[in-house]
């Protein structure tokens, strides 16, 4: 055998040992296992009950046991001013977990009632602001009767509260309720000579003369006699009525109730946008040149002539 074909062997040698390590680094490469990745476990979150309304309650309600329930909050978005009952608790992860949560939240909630509970005081309070149902309930939104006036909670800031007389006839027939908005007329009798020098004709050709004069408009009606909310009905007849106003507007309220009789004209929910405003201020609604003399309780217009 010559050198040349003892080289040729040589390197079929070397090369048939190469591929036969390159198939087993190949078979070695595909039985290899891949690295298991071991994801983080998931940490609980704490949850906590809070006390929400069942459904809408408006403004003048009165809280009962059956306006009130609890309802699984986070923790870390609780609101200091919510009423819990109790502290945070830790919440089981996974949709298992969950649904077992869920099923011990229902049990406690059917065992512990909120109106015996921490909602306990909050029983006969009324509604000053509207909750929504499911809206976390707060006592800022709610005035006990025993511990303030209610009517002071209701009033806007810097207004008063009035209370104008009311009749079926100068209340739209009962049909004024409580957020109404309203305008006020003042009817006064004038005699003759007052209704002629202040430019009003005497229809009737008698002594006296009838005249109304818008003297509010826009006015908010607060209650209707002790109701500050809805009724039951789609009517209310009461006694009075309490409206509100700015101070100097109460005082021309005040004036027109001691000057004659007051009708409340309903106005549109369109057109109760804006603040109340002064119309035909009482004592301007005679002429210059007519005073009034009171004698008693009884007041009779007088025209001052040169």
């Amino acid at each position: 055998m010559n050198t040349t074909r003892m080289a040729i062997l040589v390197v079929a040698l070397i090369a048939g040992i190469a591929c036969v390590g390159v198939v087993l680094h190949g078979m070695a490469s595909a039985r290899r296992v891949a690295p298991v990745v071991i994801a983080a476990p998931v940490q609980p979150h704490p949850v906590v009950r809070v006390l929400v309304a069942k459904h809408d309650l408006n403004v003048g309600d009165k809280v009962g046991p059956d306006d009130m329930s609890w309802q699984t909050w986070p923790a870390e978005a609780l609101n200091p001013a919510f009423i819990t009952d109790g502290p945070p608790r830790t919440a089981p992860t996974g949709q298992l977990a969950g649904k077992v949560d869920q099923a011990a939240d229902a049990v406690k909630a059917a065992m512990s009632d909120p109106a015996k509970g921490a909602g306990a005081s909050l029983i006969a309070s009324i509604v000053r602001e509207r909750i929504i149902a499911n809206e976390p309930i707060v006592r800022t939104k709610l005035v006990h009767p025993g511990a303030g006036g209610v009517m002071a909670v209701t009033l806007d800031p810097g207004m008063r509260a009035v209370a104008l007389p009311l009749t079926a006839e100068s209340a739209a027939g009962g049909f004024i309720l409580p957020g109404d908005h309203v305008d006020v007329l003042l009817t006064r009798t004038l005699d003759a000579s007052a209704s002629a020098s202040s430019g009003v004709p005497n229809g009737g050709g008698g002594n006296q003369t009838h005249v109304t004069n818008t003297i509010m408009k826009n006015v908010r009606v607060l209650a209707i006699d002790q109701s500050i909310g809805a009724p039951k009905t789609n009517a209310e007849i009461g006694a009075t009525a309490t409206v509100e106003c700015t101070a100097s507007q109460a005082e021309y309220l005040v004036v027109a109730k001691a000057s004659g009789s007051l009708t409340l004209m309903l106005r549109s929910y369109a057109d109760a946008a804006g603040p109340a405003e002064i119309g035909v201020q009482p004592h301007r609604i005679e002429a210059d040149n007519v005073v009034r003399v009171f004698r008693t309780s009884a007041s009779t217009p007088v025209t001052v002539t040169q």
